[in-house]
């Protein structure tokens, strides 16, 4: 019987709230909405409730930084997403233009130094004063010990074999075989090439041959006391009918004398940019005209034929 006081107490106090039911729902929300309504009211009517809000909103401030934080960075985020795509796109859109911009300028610098080439010839056909006729190089002949590139000039401009060929500098060769269309030119280089020539400082004749190497000539005829020295300039003698007289040939590089033998040793450099030069001048001794068969002398035989 003395534990019954306790029991009940213990009852009173830890069980019945456990088991206890308050106010219902619909009760809760009407004193809610009653209180909403009395505080608008009392707002409305006056200013004492400010402070209490402003007490309030500095609590909430950081819960509402908190939940504003993801929203404003994920717009954040996407537009940084958006604006590193776009900024790729447009950087492979300069790049690509860049590249194409750089391959139109190596085009314009081809083009200048063509001009430039071009000009000299015309210069230098000036001041021949026999006729020339411009041709560009098509191919090079590939084969070993031979020194022969194709133009793109042929028969059908009168072009024929044992023709003088220039370029701004020197001369390059003679024509070796005409074509219609093309011509093999065979450089003073080839070893199976012999031009005549002289020293421009003394008027010494000799022969220059090929010496199979692109920038260098033989000079296998001149005694070992003759009159020649490193840097003389030799030119074309006139003899031998194919180059006419003071076209520039080469500069004497190098003399070994040789005591037990009957001539010196003598190389010479070419005056012509063999291996660089694009445009050659095809050179006529006479005085005719060049015969240029053009395509509207050939509508005219045609429509001549046909009548």
């Amino acid at each position: 019987m003395d534990y019954l006081p306790i029991r009940f107490i213990f009852e009173v106090i830890v069980i019945n709230p456990l088991f206890a039911t308050g106010p219902s729902i619909n009760t809760r929300l009407l004193v809610a909405v009653v209180a909403s309504i009395a505080l608008l009211v009392a707002e409305r009517k006056s200013s004492q409730l400010d402070k209490l809000r402003s007490v309030l909103s500095m609590i909430t401030y950081p819960i509402q930084s908190i939940t504003d934080w993801p929203l404003h960075h994920s717009k954040e985020t996407v537009e940084s997403i958006k604006s590193l795509y776009s900024l790729k796109e447009e950087n492979e859109q300069l790049r690509q233009e860049q590249l194409i911009y750089k391959s139109q300028l190596l085009k314009y610098e081809a083009l200048e130094q063509e001009n430039i080439r071009l000009r000299a010839l015309l210069e230098k056909s000036f001041k021949l004063g026999e006729q020339v006729l411009v041709a560009e190089l098509l191919s090079v002949n590939l084969a070993p010990f031979e020194h022969v590139v194709v133009v793109d000039k042929g028969t059908r401009f009168g072009v024929h074999a044992q023709q003088a060929v220039l370029d701004a500098y020197g001369v390059v060769g003679q024509v070796y075989r005409a074509l219609p269309l093309s011509s093999e030119i065979m450089l003073i280089t080839d070893p199976g090439h012999a031009i005549p020539v002289q020293i421009n400082r003394n008027g010494l004749r000799t022969i220059a041959v090929g010496s199979g190497r692109i920038n260098r000539l033989i000079l296998p005829y001149l005694a070992n006391n003759a009159d020649i020295k490193e840097g003389d300039l030799l030119i074309s003698s006139g003899l031998g009918g194919i180059f006419p007289q003071g076209y520039p040939v080469a500069v004497v590089e190098k003399i070994i004398p040789q005591p037990n033998k009957p001539f010196a040793e003598i190389y010479a450099t070419p005056k012509a940019q063999l291996n660089r030069s694009r445009e050659l001048l095809i050179v006529w001794k006479s005085e005719a005209p060049i015969p240029l068969e053009t395509q509207e002398t050939e509508q005219a035989d045609e429509n001549h034929a046909e009548e």
